[in-house]
């Protein structure tokens, strides 16, 4: 063993501690672990009976929400003899992973959510991959990158068959901050930040540590440099806030991608965007089974019978032409005396004091947020991103969008609450379409499962109405793209984690993965870059403008190079509808299962019966959820694999 890991590994323990925190067992598991043998997936569901592979009567089911939770979720229905049918509120399917048409310049090009990695031991979501024989439709990334703006050279994590000690050994050996750690093993409380980060075991890590955040628990006496170079950076990468992240919930978040996992952090991107990568190929062979699948629909009704759902009524057409009501929350960071605004991200109203109108403040170009200009002379809309400018009314006054701004009428009020109906909503055009089933899989985020309760009739279940209202979402999520007209040199991985900076936390070259871009860049010498900010403080970014801006002038940090560059195009996507897991959330967390019958829950807030995490996660609920009816029908239920679901240091 090298000086430096004498250092960092050989101190001389209190051997009454490491008894107690690890327990002989424990050390005996730590001991056992082989540094030639990887460990393989652990099976969570598997039928031992010999039970058939379709269902022999007929049955339908209507799963609700169109992203990677529901596509799973009427993908293996649909293979299994269900007739199901999908509903999607968007024109485009894939929820956090749809992509849609831009122009630029010219040039078409896919727009995404922002570029997402495709982990090894994402064995759920590679298992659809190989039935859906597109492997090709991926490529690896060879390796991953986490650069820090001050103080810590670059980490690089690589492909790997060992789990832990010898993951956390490769790491140390390969890592030039590993004199920075600051663990102290002689030290009781490091001593039980390694067993915690270690020993995972649900729900006994939920019990010592949901009930605090994770600034709070690294608050008090924790190594600074492991903070500083993996748990904060890894805590922003769940998309929560650490001041708002469970402790126990990140602890679940590290076993899944590191302590537990054999695969290493390297990770496959995709050739082209995730569209036509992964969602349509779903799709396809969802309607190749028989299975209905409805984009740009709205659900305007959810009934409710004798504890059950009795059906759910929709109807065709945008949010801005449908006459369904819905509600948006105030938000105190852009409202005034002179105007309110309801909503975040880029779903934002604005309401004139006194007025029973409201005005969407999404661009009909290209979905960016408009920003109100006020001047001695006139007052309207400005969009940050490609500079459509609109009246106070909505009206277009200038290029490049070609449609108004939507207008909705304000319907009533509720405390910092507005319900809001599309102004020029046509009932006649919009026909109301009932669909009953055996069962109904909602599948939504956070915020539309909230408006499927609101919209519900008749008597709902209490606990999982409460459960339902509890959720939150977390921060707001924010990605850039900018096309440039120069490439330059890169010496880390082509996405790469940045940590230290006041928005951004990675850095996503589109023109090195896929084709499109790979095209684009050959043809013009240019670069497609994209920023990410998983979990940003609305206070700070209270404007797209802002965040825009902030943007770029970190991108010149990031890549000095590129200053003096003409950006050639930039584009911004700003949700506020990813899962949140705060303090306290975990008991109390709805899971696929539900106390109704026929009502199942799937998306990557639930809760899990095992560590996974983001697409994996939202693709297992998926999978959980059609397998709960496939095992009420009497039909053998898929094999659902995991990693270790529990650490080796477990207590």
């Amino acid at each position: 063993m090298s000086q430096s890991l004498d250092g960092l590994f050989a101190q001389t323990l209190a051997r009454r501690h490491v008894l107690k925190l690890f327990g002989v067992g424990g050390i005996a598991a730590l001991l056992s672990y082989s540094r030639l043998s990887k460990p393989q997936p652990m099976v969570f569901q598997r039928d031992r009976l010999e039970l058939p592979a379709v269902v022999g009567k007929p049955t339908t089911a209507v799963v609700i929400g169109g992203g990677l939770a529901g596509l799973a979720a009427a993908y293996e229905l649909s293979q299994r003899g269900v007739a199901v049918t999908l509903i999607e509120r968007s024109p485009q399917l894939g929820g956090k992973i749809a992509s849609w048409p831009i122009q630029v310049g010219e040039d078409s090009f896919m727009m995404e959510h922002g570029f997402h990695g495709f982990f090894p031991q994402y064995y759920n979501l590679f298992g659809l991959v190989d039935e859906l024989a597109i492997q090709q439709n991926f490529k690896s990334l060879d390796h991953y990158s986490l650069v820090y703006k001050d103080h810590y050279d670059p980490e690089v994590f690589r492909p790997s068959n060992s789990a832990f000690p010898w993951n956390i050994v490769d790491l140390a050996i390969s890592s030039s901050n590993r004199l920075e750690w600051g663990i102290n093993l002689t030290h009781l409380k490091h001593l039980q930040v390694f067993r915690e980060i270690t020993g995972f075991r649900n729900p006994q890590t939920y019990e010592r540590l949901d009930n605090i955040s994770v600034a709070e628990w690294v608050g008090d006496d924790f190594p600074r440099g492991l903070y500083d170079l993996y748990f904060l950076p890894f805590a922003k990468s769940s998309l929560n806030s650490p001041d708002l992240l469970s402790a126990g919930e990140l602890m679940q978040f590290f076993h899944f991608y590191f302590f537990g996992n054999p695969e290493g952090l390297a990770f496959n991107g995709t050739c082209q965007d995730m569209g036509r990568s992964l969602v349509d190929p779903m799709v396809e062979a969802i309607r190749a089974n028989g299975g209905q699948v409805l984009t740009g629909v709205t659900v305007s009704q959810v009934a409710w019978n004798d504890g059950k759902i009795a059906g759910v009524t929709y109807q065709k057409g945008s949010v801005a032409t449908n006459p369904v009501p819905f509600w948006v929350e105030r938000n105190p960071l852009l409202s005034s005396a002179t105007m309110e605004y309801f909503g975040a991200g880029d779903r934002v109203y604005s309401v004139a004091p006194g007025a029973k109108t409201a005005l969407s403040l999404t661009c009909t170009h290209q979905g960016c947020s408009v920003q109100r200009q006020v001047t001695t002379t006139a007052e309207g809309y400005l969009c940050p991103c490609h500079g459509a400018a609109y009246a106070s009314d909505g009206a277009v006054l200038a290029g490049p969008a070609q449609e108004n701004l939507a207008a909705f009428e304000v319907l009533q009020r509720q405390g910092d609450r507005i319900q809001l109906i599309a102004a020029q909503a046509d009932p006649e055009a919009h026909a109301a379409h009932d669909l009953t089933a055996d069962y109904y899989v909602m599948a939504a985020d956070i915020p539309g499962i909230k408006a499927l309760f609101a919209l519900s009739e008749g008597e709902v279940e209490p606990a999982l109405a409460t459960q339902v209202d509890e959720l939150q979402v977390a921060d707001p999520f924010a990605v850039a793209r900018f096309w440039l007209d120069r490439d330059f040199d890169w010496e880390h991985s082509w996405f790469t984690s940045l940590s230290g900076y006041k928005l951004t936390d990675s850095i996503t070259l589109y023109h090195r993965i896929q084709d499109d871009y790979i095209a684009w860049g050959e043809r013009t010498g240019g670069s497609v870059v994209e920023l990410h900010a998983y979990c940003y403080k609305e206070k700070d970014f209270p404007t797209q403008a802002d965040i825009l801006n902030t943007f770029e002038a970190e991108l010149y940090e990031v890549v000095p190079a590129l200053k003096g560059a003409t950006v050639l195009h930039r584009q911004l996507v700003n949700q506020k509808n990813f899962a949140g897991f705060p303090p306290g959330s975990f008991a109390n967390r709805p899971q696929t299962a539900t106390a109704v019958d026929n009502l199942l829950f799937a998306g990557d807030w639930v809760r899990m019966p095992f560590p996974c995490g983001l697409m994996e996660r939202a693709v297992s609920s998926g999978l959980l959820a059609a397998n709960a009816i496939l095992q009420r029908e009497g039909v053998q239920r898929r094999p659902i694999l995991s990693v270790n679901p529990e650490g080796v240091l477990k207590i």
